[in-house]
């Protein structure tokens, strides 16, 4: 039996949850998936826009955590949601650097339905740990 991609674990107040990837990059692009999948059904949006993100980072924790915050942030102020992903991570000069693409389109309050509000991605709780099937992420996010 394969374990699932995601997990959606039980928190009491925020949204709590646990992806596993062959990869880093697959962990990555599952946890914008989860993310985004807290949020609304992901099946819901079609991936007609695509946009880049380029970021860099001192490790891999503020790495996770700054580009599912670009997420976010694009999710907010130009009001797109996301329901693909694809991640390249490189270390260089002692840093991380993640170059990505994020296809998705704009909201449409009749086609997407919002179940959960996520305010924040968070540091508490955040694990990258390298697991025998490839590497676990786990993420909370204030809501």
């Amino acid at each position: 039996m394969t374990r699932p991609h995601i997990e959606y674990l039980d928190h009491p107040a925020d949204v709590k949850f646990r992806v596993y990837g062959e990869t880093v990059e697959e962990a990555f692009e599952y946890a914008a998936l989860a993310m985004f999948g807290a949020m609304i059904d992901p099946d819901t949006v079609e991936p007609g826009r695509t946009l880049e993100i380029d970021l860099s980072a001192d490790d891999c924790e503020d790495l996770l955590y700054d580009f599912l915050s670009e997420l976010l942030y694009l999710f907010e102020v130009e009001e797109i949601v996301f329901s693909r992903f694809d991640v390249r991570i490189n270390r260089c000069d002692d840093r991380y650097h993640i170059t990505a693409r994020a296809s998705g389109e704009s909201i449409d309050m009749e086609k997407h339905r919002f179940d959960v509000a996520v305010k924040a991605v968070t540091f508490h709780d955040m694990k990258i740990e390298q697991v025998d099937e490839g590497c676990m992420i786990q993420v909370l996010l204030d809501t």
